[in-house]
């Protein structure tokens, strides 16, 4: 199986977008064609069809179970994957509101320095980078684990929104990208339009969008650029969400019957549904937010 990873990507400015995941491709399944009897056999005994004395009644209503069990088992899949997205957002939450409320990440900067945010920055993506490459390899309680403690990290380095933006503005900022992702993930799940297609695009997108704000913040680090620059990231995780979530919904199609895989597939799944949804919350939160 073929694997991707987001850049890598944390800069020490409160409210800056974190890029960092694996993203997995894996061929789609094709389901065999059925075979058509040929020319004059259509006049067989009922003894010669398999199921009821009936001929096809029997293999269509077990076909329409299979299609029914089928189709369940990835809809479960695909909310298992949301509610481990959640769990992780749970955690960040968490983690940042404690970091606060204690001082935490103050202590750490006065006693560490910059070294100190760097070294978080830099566990951080290689964290996230180990679990999207090595989730199919690893047990799912490990993979489960790592995934949390990264979330756990994220917390702690998020706490420093609540010293640049007052506590209104992250709320509303919040409800707002939770109504937005929402909205895109309905919108990719029922639409007939094949997002998987721009996974190249949106990937380049994410790479010009990670060098040029790199290069944004030395050469022109003013108030309108950084609006620009969020106004262009926010579109480009918007269509990110979207593509994880028809990739989610493919993958677990990919891996129907096999539990253990589902079970990977909806941490990796997880993280990449995850990342989209905090580096959306800090473009909306720059965006939006009010500074104290």
């Amino acid at each position: 199986m073929a694997q991707t990873q987001h850049s890598g990507d944390s800069r020490n400015d409160a409210g800056s977008p974190v890029y960092a995941g694996g993203y997995a491709q894996t061929p789609y399944s094709q389901s065999p064609s059925m075979q058509q009897p040929a020319y004059g056999q259509s006049y067989q005994t009922p003894q010669q069809y398999a199921g009821g004395p009936y001929g096809t009644a029997a293999p269509t209503v077990m076909d329409t179970q299979a299609t029914y069990s089928y189709e369940n088992a990835r809809r479960t899949s695909v909310v298992r994957a949301y509610a481990e997205m959640t769990a992780g957002l749970a955690v960040t939450a968490v983690v940042a509101v404690l970091t606060q409320m204690t001082g935490a990440l103050e202590s750490f900067l006065m006693a560490t320095g910059t070294l100190g945010w760097i070294g978080l920055a830099i566990v951080q993506v290689i964290l996230a980078v180990v679990l999207g490459a090595r989730v199919m390899s690893m047990r799912p309680a490990t993979a489960r684990v790592v995934f949390y403690l990264y979330a756990a990290l994220m917390g702690f380095t998020l706490s420093s929104i609540f010293l640049v933006y007052d506590l209104g503005s992250i709320g509303l900022t919040l409800g707002l990208c939770v109504g937005f992702f929402f909205a895109l993930t309905m919108l990719a799940l029922t639409t007939k339009r094949d997002m998987l297609k721009a996974g190249p695009i949106l990937m380049v997108a994410l790479l010009v969008l990670v060098v040029g704000e790199l290069i944004l913040m030395f050469v022109s680090p003013s108030d309108t650029t950084l609006m620009v620059v969020s106004a262009i990231g926010l579109l480009v995780f918007a269509g990110l969400t979207a593509y994880d979530a028809q990739k989610t919904r493919a993958l677990f199609a990919s891996y129907a019957g096999n539990p253990e895989a589902i079970e990977r597939l909806s941490i990796l799944c997880a993280l990449n549904l995850y990342l989209d949804f905090v580096n959306m919350f800090l473009y909306l939160l720059r965006l939006f937010g009010s500074r104290d």
